[in-house]
């Protein structure tokens, strides 16, 4: 299957999810609406709202706030992941000593930490940002942590004979190990990312997307609601293919995945 055919049934699949929803709100059957529009809105109403946000300015602001409030989340939380990540791979003793606290850590839900995060850093930026990044950091430290670990010992054996120093095995063979572990997890961070900005936003904000659909399910908008989901999922489709771009670029050793014609 060709890149544009993909392309072609992608964008199908998302016209018949659009065409049943449109049905199912707007088309009795046997004299009632599959999804009533109270509940549900219909997609006319939430593209009106959509094109309505853009055009009269209102959502810019919001969106550069959950913008970077993601950015941060991400960046600090994915730094956080590799360099620990890594650090423990390196020192078993060091991963032993905290790896109770580390599963207890991740264990936690993270809508419980939100209002503590409130409650230490405020209704600003950095409460959603704290939120992200408790997220973040544990997909990418385990991942990083595991590609570490996936080395050979055979390939190790072998290129301490060849006479690399720590700093060339580092750079020629755990570092392009852990690569395609670390941008696997980094495609599900950046999900997560947002959803911890946008969560914090919900609990407690004065801007940001997580604040607009709060207001809009305050009274009951339900096509303002549904108006603030579809530019999220946007938003988040706009920064995993940055993340597929910056992928490719640093990954060029490895094989392209082709789609062949069945």
């Amino acid at each position: 299957m060709n890149r544009w055919k993909l392309l072609a049934l992608q964008i199908l699949v998302g016209v018949v999810a659009l065409g049943l929803w449109w049905v199912g709100s707007t088309v009795k059957i046997f004299g009632v609406l599959l999804l009533p529009p109270f509940f549900f809105s219909t997609p006319g109403d939430v593209i009106a709202r959509v094109v309505r946000m853009f055009a009269t300015g209102l959502i810019w602001r919001h969106l550069w706030v959950t913008l970077l409030e993601t950015a941060l989340a991400f960046g600090i939380g994915a730094i956080g992941g590799i360099v620990f990540g890594f650090w423990f791979a390196r020192k078993p003793n060091v991963a032993a000593v905290f790896d109770p606290y580390l599963k207890m850590i991740n264990a936690l839900p993270r809508v419980v930490l939100a209002p503590i995060f409130m409650l230490w850093l405020g209704l600003g930026i950095w409460s959603k940002v704290a939120l992200g990044v408790t997220l973040v950091f544990f997909i990418v430290f385990f991942n990083v942590y595991q590609g570490v670990k996936e080395v050979s010992p055979v390939v190790l054996a072998n290129a301490r004979l060849m006479g690399m120093n720590e700093r060339q095995l580092f750079r020629h063979v755990y570092w392009p190990s852990a690569l395609s572990w670390m941008f696997s997890s980094l495609h599900t961070s950046v999900g997560f990312a947002l959803v911890g900005a946008v969560v914090g936003e919900y609990l407690g904000s004065s801007a940001g997307l997580g604040y607009l659909i709060h207001q809009a399910e305050g009274v009951f908008d339900i096509a303002g609601v549904f108006a603030g989901m579809f530019v999220l999922a946007a938003f988040v489709l706009m920064i995993d293919w940055v993340v597929t771009r910056v992928e490719d670029r640093l990954l060029v050793w490895r094989p392209q995945n082709t789609l062949n014609d069945a």
